[in-house]
């Protein structure tokens, strides 16, 4: 330890990274902390395998307790925001009062929250697509909607210049853009903070954290050496999992009763529908259109128009050999649409002795019950399009990954306190998705950043 540092902010997806560019403008002196690998749009990883092995938590991703339900998280400077699809939606009143409702927090509400995205909207590069966007994938999920008389809308994303007029197929942008294009923490955040004077250290994870009355102690480990820093402030921006463990590898368990529970992730599950003529879902912008239909809110479920590499998707059918093969022969006649599910936050995120996460996220009954709903649907839609055969895929992924150091005002059910501050520390701040009460069955990315703008300007006035 040869200096203390005014903040150590550890993670540098969503939260992190925004956090670590406001702080450092205000002038203070700031080290952030990522696990991950210090990519730049010329050196992402090309094939989906090296992505996926370089880039996520688990190699790929990581597994329930049962290994029922598969978890993906980014592990990479820029973390979620450099390997998700860079959608960013408002919360609704409905996501805000049913937070309001369970935490007794009384800023979560749109009105309240409204100037902090008004904030953060103004530093990115936003794009809402429009018909001439849209590929064959998004033109089936669409003609099958209004066949069904469902509606739909085209998405908003974080995006400069994705280059399509020269050929770019966004479906790589999974795998890192290599434009620089998508508005992700690394190119909005980070880089900008580090002509700043941010201190970045990669490659190093945070494996505990120590109060030690005017400071707090980081102790980490970096290429199996143990490395400890210090700052009069931490910010945990880790994500659910990762804010969530460090906490409890630091023996606070005892201490709040809730921390790891209330884990909930938006279960989301896959639909291939094939037809006889080509649609080639990888090429264009591979998400434009999802579901919009008012009948869908209060049923716990929306459709999402999406899309994966072949890699990726060759992973989602079972079956071996010929079998297998001649479903991939039919990957340029795919179109993919997902069903996502707003679930009980009943999921608990457990650390072993050895450190190991272990998370118990199995589907409730409602879960179940908005699944086969959403199911239900979009099969419908999807055979109103034309699909002559639809399938299902038997593995389902939790990708928004929320609560297990929830913020509120009851200390028998919260970890955080509505000012952001670990209970009972002036100087330990949470502040990413591991602060959600619930899941809010909208992306959280955007309300993430809303949350790190408002807490920005809560500690750039102390």
């Amino acid at each position: 330890m040869s200096e203390t540092y005014d903040y150590i902010i550890v993670g540098s997806g969503t939260a992190g990274g925004l956090l670590a560019y406001n702080l450092t403008q205000a002038g203070a002196r700031c080290l952030l902390i990522e696990a991950g690998k210090n990519f730049r749009k010329e050196t992402f990883p090309r094939l989906e395998g090296d992505a996926s092995a370089q880039m996520y938590w688990g190699g790929g991703f990581e597994l329930s307790h049962d290994a029922s339900m598969a978890f993906l998280r980014g592990k990479v400077v820029g973390g979620g925001s450099i390997v998700n699809q860079g959608l960013m939606d408002r919360f609704d009143e409905v996501a805000f009062d049913d937070w309001r409702a369970e935490s007794g927090v009384d800023f979560f509400s749109l009105a309240a929250m409204a100037p902090y995205y008004d904030a953060v909207e103004a530093k990115l590069a936003l794009h809402t697509f429009t018909a001439v966007e849209r590929n064959q994938n998004a033109e089936k999920f669409v003609a099958g909607c209004e066949a069904c008389g469902y509606e739909w809308k085209y998405l908003r994303r974080g995006q400069a210049d994705c280059g399509l007029e020269e050929g770019n197929d966004c479906i790589g942008c999974l795998n890192g853009c290599h434009r620089d294009s998508k508005q992700s923490s690394m190119v909005v955040f980070v880089r900008p903070a580090e002509a700043l004077g941010l201190e970045l250290v990669t490659e190093t994870e945070v494996e505990w954290v120590e109060p030690a009355g005017e400071v707090v102690r980081v102790h980490a480990s970096q290429a199996g050496t143990a490395k400890t820093y210090q700052a009069r402030r931490l910010i945990l921006s880790g994500g659910a999992l990762g804010t969530t463990a460090v906490l409890l590898r630091s023996g606070f368990k005892p201490r709040y009763p809730a921390l790891g529970k209330y884990f909930a992730s938006h279960p989301q599950f896959m639909f291939f529908a094939i037809y006889d003529e080509e649609i080639n879902a990888h090429q264009g912008y591979f998400q434009t259109v999802n579901s919009k239909d008012p009948r869908f809110r209060p049923r716990g479920f929306k459709l999402e128009n999406v899309f994966a590499g072949p890699a990726s998707s060759a992973l989602l059918f079972t079956g071996y050999g010929r079998a297998h093969h001649e479903i991939m022969r039919q990957y340029c006649h795919m179109a993919c649409a997902e069903v996502a599910i707003r679930d009980e936050n009943a999921g608990e995120i457990e650390v072993g002795k050895n450190g190991r996460l272990a998370i118990k996220k199995q589907l409730t009954d409602q879960d179940r019950r908005r699944m086969k709903d959403g199911t239900a649907v979009l099969k419908e839609i999807l055979a109103a399009s034309g699909a002559r055969q639809v399938i299902e895929s038997p593995l389902y992924f939790g990708l928004h990954l929320m609560g297990g150091s929830r913020m509120g005002t009851d200390p028998a059910t919260s970890v955080v306190e509505p000012d952001y501050k670990l209970r009972g520390f002036d100087n330990i701040y949470v502040c990413d998705s591991s602060l959600y009460p619930n899941a809010p069955g909208i992306n959280p990315a955007l309300t993430v950043m809303a949350l790190s703008q408002r807490l920005s300007e809560q500690l750039t006035r102390s």
